[in-house]
This record gives structure tokens, sequence and C-alpha cells, in this order.
């Protein structure tokens, strides 16, 4: 293809490796990509060791797509003004600090997908921040939809306390009704009141 300019992708592919150490590494896989002088290509690479999956991204950037999913801690950072939909995966938990970085790296997204089951390590130490206010409140000003199906509560508290985020007006919350009742104590939870005023639909 003597005359193709530009190529954008996202190629996101699943391996079943007998072991985990045959996965290929970021280094590996941006060398095979030493011919794109004038595109910035990602790679990440991440192994679930519970369902025993490894999977490797790769991607140009600037990323192009209106929609990046399984995310997981290994993000590698960056902008993408373009995803209006975005999904997280992770056997491992996710942390305030990421749900930052989410925030910024995606500044227009307007749906956000959760799945992990894993509770937060931190959860018990920001009980203690957020009485002094320390913690950075979460933002995400064109969030339509909020999908919570398949989480931990810690993660349900994490979005419905007002101290933690600030969801948007008219916001779909989609969430497990037995896990709702718990964090907002069977609706009289005063720290969740703004958030739940703020949803359009449950």
């Amino acid at each position: 293809m003597p005359r193709l300019d530009n190529f954008s992708f996202n190629i996101l592919s699943s391996i079943y490796p007998n072991n985990p150490n045959d996965l290929p590494s970021n280094e590996d896989i941006q060398h095979t990509f030493r011919d794109f002088k004038h595109d910035q290509i990602i790679t990440c690479v991440n192994y679930f060791s519970e369902i025993q999956i490894g999977q490797c991204r790769v991607y140009s950037y600037p990323f192009t797509m209106e929609s990046y999913e399984n995310i997981s801690n290994n993000f590698p950072d960056g902008l993408f003004t373009y995803v209006l939909k975005v999904v997280l995966y992770d056997e491992r938990s996710f942390e305030h600090e990421f749900f930052l970085l989410i925030a910024q790296s995606f500044l227009l997204m307007e749906k956000l997908s959760i799945v992990t089951e894993k509770p937060q390590n931190n959860q018990k130490l920001r009980k203690s921040e957020d009485n002094n206010q320390n913690v950075s409140i979460l933002k995400y000003p064109h969030l339509a939809y909020l999908d919570l199906y398949e989480v931990h509560n810690d993660y349900v508290e994490q979005f419905l306390l007002d101290i933690k985020t600030c969801l948007p007006n008219n916001i779909y919350l989609g969430i497990d009704y037995q896990s709702l009742e718990k964090v907002i104590h069977n609706f009289k939870r005063d720290e969740t009141r703004i958030n739940c005023s703020k949803a359009n639909y449950i």
C-alpha cells in the first residue's frame, strides 16, 4: 500500500498461554511496528490469572475510536478526545486515584461500565480521609450511563457518596438493587441522597 499516509487502528487480542511468561512483552510488540516511523504506537499486555487469559492491546495514538474497552489497572494513560464509551475490567481492584485518571483521560465519556468483584484496597484508609475532605471528588460532566451491575459494593459507594463523586444530572444508573439498598442503608444514608437524586432511571 504505497499511497497509505495514515493508518489508525485498535487491536485487542486474547491469548491462552500455557505459561504467563510466554506472553510477549510491550517491547516485543513495539519492535514489530519499528517501520511506523511517523506514528506513535501504544502497547499494553495483561495476564488475568483467575481466568488464565492474556490480553495484548496495540493502538495508534492519537486514538480516534469512540469506544475503549477492557481497560485494566495497567492503562497506559493519555488523552482520548473521541472516546464516548469506556469499559473497565480487571481482577485487581480499581482505587480512587485510578478513577481520577480515567476522568482526566476521557473528558467526553458518556458511558462507563465497570467489571470487578475485588474490593477496594484503600477503602478503610479513605474513610478516614473523607472525614477530612482530603480526597479529590470525581467529576464526569458528560456521563449519561453508569453500569455498576458487576462490581463489589465498594464501587457502588465510590460513585454514590457525594464526598467521593459528583454525578451529573439525569444519569442512567445500572445497578443491582440489593447492592444499592445495602450501600445507601435502605435509602436513609444522607451522603448518598444528592447523587441518587440525580439518577433519572435506576
